[in-house]
C-alpha cells in the first residue's frame, strides 16, 4: 500500500499535559497531525469519561485498583479517539462531496504545493463539481490527521505496591508505551528528552513497531532531537534492535515551549544544514544495522530503505519562515506549537489563560526553574499557579500536596522517590536551611529559600487548563494553571479561528503585523547569547573545565553567526530584510565578543 502524503506541511506538537490532549478530536478530520501527552493516566481517564459521554460511547472506568491500570487507561482513550475520528473523517469527506462551500473552504486550507489540492482543483472544472471524481480523489489522496503520542523518556518513575517495587515494565514511561502499543491507532510515538536505553529496549516487545515487506509500520517511532549526533546515536541504538526511526523531529534548544534542552551553543540553522547534508548517511548506517537485526530475529526485511521524514519546530511564526524551512532545509513538515494555544478550535486552554497569552509581551516570557525535573522550563509571568504558589510559601505552607507523583523522581530522602515541588520535600529542605540560617546572610538565605519554593506542581498545573475549559471538576489543593509557551507567543496578540491560523501559516493572509518581530534564527541566537551571559554572571566557583565549556559555547555561537551571514547574504528568502538581518548579526557578534568566559 502506497503511503498517502500529508495534506498539510505543518503539524501541532505536544504542548503540556492538557493543551493538545484532545487536539486530534478537534483537527484530525482536516488532515492535521497533532501530538498528545500520555504521561498523566489520571487525567486521561477523565478525558475518556468526558468524551465517551459527549460522543455517546460506552464507558467503563479503569480504577487504580485494577491490574496494569495505567496502560489500560491510555489504550482506552486512544481507541476512543481512533473510533470517533474515523467517523468524523468519513462524515467530513461526505460533506466535501455534497457541499460546494465546504469543499472551497477545505481547499483554501491546503498549501499550494499539496497534491490533494491540485487533484481536487482538476475535479472542479469550469465552475462545476464532478462529485464522483471528487470522492475518488479524497479516497486516494486524503487521510485523517495522525493521533501521535509523546513520551518524555526521563519521566519513567519506578512504581511500588505495598512498599514492594514493581517490575520495570510498570514504570511510568514503560506502561505508557504499552498503553500506546496496545491501541488500535496507526500513528507514531514521539520520544523526547533524550535516550532511555531500558525504555527503547522495551519497544522490541511489540510487533506493531516492526515493518511489513513494503516498509510499512502500524506504529512508527519519532525521535525529538536537538542535533545530528544525538539522532545518529539514538537511531543506531534502535536499529540494532530491528527498530526503525521514521522521523527525526528537530527542535530548537531554546526557542521552544515547555522544557528547554539547550545545546552547547549549536544553533538551529547549522544543525539543519548538517541534517540536510548527512541524511543519506544517517539512513544508510541505520538501515545496515536494522537489516542485520531483523534477519537475526527472523523478521520481515523491507525491499527498500523505509521512508524517513525530517521535521523541525521551535519559534517559527511567519509564512516565509515556514516556507524557508521546507525549501532551503528540505524539511517535510514544520511544527507550529505556541501560536495554536490561541486557537480554541485546536487546543484545550481556559479563557483566562488564553487572554494571558494573547496579552503577553516579550518581557513576560522567561526561562524558569519551576520544573521538578531540574530542566529549564519556558513559561509566562502572571499565571494563577504563580499566585497560589507564592501565597502558600509566604504563609509558611510551601509546596504541593503532590497527588499524582509522576515527577516524584528524587531519591534524596526515600527509595520510592519524592517530587521537589511537593510540600513533603520542601518542608525538609526548608528545615535544613533554617538549621544553618545563622551562617547565612539574609540575602543568601532568601535566595536559597526562593530556590526551594519556586518549583511548581506541573502534574496538576499543566492539566488544569483543560479541566477549566471543559468543565471537569478539579479536586484537591488549588494549583491554578501552569502554561508553557515559547518566546514566539509574544508576537501573537489575539485568539484565532483555525481558518485564520492556517491562512497565516500558508501566507494567504497574515494574522499579525510581524514587522517588528525578529527572524526566528536571530531570535534563537539572541536567546543563546543571553543564556551564556547568564551563566557567566551567576558563576561562583570557576574551574578549568567550566571555562573550557564556556569558551566552546562562545565559539559555537560565533561559528553559527558566520554561517548565518553567508546564508542570509545569498538566500532568496527574506530578501527585503537582508540588510537588517546582517546588521543584527554583526551587533550580536560584537555583543558575544564582549563576554569573557575566562
Amino acid at each position: 500500500m502506497t503511503e498517502i502524503k500529508n495534506a498539510h506541511t505543518f503539524h501541532i506538537p505536544v504542548m503540556g499535559l492538557a493543551f493538545t490532549i484532545d487536539s486530534p478530536l478537534r483537527v484530525a478530520q482536516y488532515g492535521i497531525d497533532s501530538v498528545i501527552s500520555i504521561m498523566d493516566d489520571d487525567f486521561i481517564e477523565k478525558m475518556t469519561a468526558f468524551y465517551s459521554d459527549k460522543f455517546r460511547r460506552p464507558y467503563m472506568e479503569v480504577t487504580q485498583k485494577m491490574e496494569d491500570f495505567r496502560a489500560k487507561r491510555i489504550t482506552n482513550y486512544l481507541n476512543l479517539m481512533d473510533s470517533v475520528i474515523a467517523e468524523k473523517f468519513e462524515t467530513y469527506k461526505q460533506e466535501l462531496t455534497e457541499k460546494q462551500h465546504k469543499l472551497e473552504e477545505f481547499m483554501s486550507f491546503l498549501p499550494s504545493s499539496s497534491e490533494l489540492k491540485l487533484k481536487l482543483a482538476q475535479a472542479v472544472t469550469a465552475g462545476k463539481q464532478n462529485f464522483s471524481e471528487i470522492k475518488s480523489v479524497l479516497d486516494e489522496y486524503f487521510r485523517p490527521g495522525s493521533i501521535d503520542v509523546n513520551i518524555m523518556t526521563k519521566v519513567d518513575k519506578d512504581n511500588f505496591r505495598k512498599k514492594e517495587q514493581l517490575p520495570i515494565i510498570y514504570n511510568d514511561a514503560h506502561a505508557a508505551l504499552r498503553g500506546y502499543a496496545n491501541s488500535t491507532t496507526r500513528s507514531s510515538v514521539v520520544f523526547s528528552a533524550g535516550m532511555n536505553p531500558r525504555l527503547y529496549s522495551y519497544i522490541e516487545a511489540f510487533e506493531d513497531f516492526y515493518p511489513d515487506i513494503k516498509g510499512g509500520f502500524r506504529k512508527k517511532i519519532i525521535l525529538k532531537v536537538s542535533d545530528f549526533r544525538s539522532a545518529m546515536v539514538q537511531a543506531n541504538f534502535l536499529a540494532k534492535k530491528g527498530l526503525w526511526v521514521s522521523e527525526f523531529r528537530i527542535e530548537s534548544g531554546l526557542n521552544c515551549g515547555g522544557h528547554a534542552f539547550a545545546t552547547d551553543g549549536h544553533l538551529l540553522g547549522p544543525i539543519l544544514e548538517e541534517f540536510k547534508a548527512r541524511r543519506k548517511e544517517l539512513e544508510q548506517v541505520s538501515y545496515d544495522l536494522f537489516s542485520k537485526a531483523l534477519e537475526s530475529k527472523g523478521k520481515v526485511l523491507p525491499n527498500n530503505i523505509p521512508t524517513v521524514k525530517y521535521t523541525v519546530q521551535g519559534g517559527v511564526g511567519t509564512a516565509e519562515e515556514h516556507q524557508f524551512l521546507l525549501t532551503h532545509y528540505e524539511m517535510d513538515s514544520v511544527g507550529w506549537g505556541s501560536p495554536f494555544l490561541l486557537v480554541p478550535e485546536a487546543t484545550s486552554v481556559d479563557q483566562e489563560t488564553r487572554e494571558l497569552l494573547a496579552n503577553a509581551k516579550k518581557e513576560d516570557l522567561y526561562l524558569s526553574n519551576i520544573s521538578p525535573l531540574g530542566v529549564p522550563f519556558n513559561t509566562v509571568r502572571g499565571t494563577s499557579n504563580e499566585l497560589l504558589k507564592s501565597r502558600r510559601a509566604t504563609s509558611g505552607k510551601a509546596g504541593s500536596s503532590c497527588p499524582k507523583k509522576y515527577l516524584a523522581l528524587s531519591k534524596e530522602y526515600e527509595a520510592e522517590g519524592i517530587c521537589t515541588a511537593s510540600r513533603k520535600y520542601q518542608d525538609r529542605k526548608i528545615h535544613e536551611l533554617n538549621e544553618r540560617q545563622s551562617d547565612l546572610s539574609p540575602e543568601h538565605y532568601n535566595k536559597a529559600h526562593a530556590t526551594i519554593t519556586e518549583k511548581s506542581c506541573l502534574c496538576v498545573g499543566l492539566a488544569n487548563a483543560s479541566h477549566l475549559e471543559l468543565g471537569i471538576p478539579i479536586k484537591g489543593q488549588a494549583q491554578g494553571v501552569v502554561v508553557c509557551p515559547g518566546p514566539n507567543i509574544a508576537y501573537f496578540s489575539k485568539t484565532y479561528s483555525l481558518k485564520e491560523m492556517i491562512h497565516h501559516i500558508y501566507g494567504e493572509k497574515s494574522g499579525e503585523d510581524h514587522t517588528e518581530r525578529p527572524n526566528m534564527m536571530l531570535k534563537e541566537l539572541n536567546l543563546y547569547i543571553e543564556n551564556l551571559a547568564g551563566q557567566l554572571k551567576d558563576r561562583v566557583e570557576i574551574t578549568p573545565q567550566q571555562i573550557k565549556k564556556w569558551e566552546a559555547f562562545q565559539s559555537n555561537l560565533l561559528s553559527g553567526i558566520s554561517y548565518y551571514k553567508e546564508l542570509f547574504q545569498n538566500s532568496v528568502f527574506f530578501a527585503n530584510d537582508h540588510s537588517g538581518i546582517l546588521s543584527q548579526l554583526s551587533d550580536h557578534e560584537a555583543e558575544l565578543l564582549k563576554l569573557q568566559p575566562s
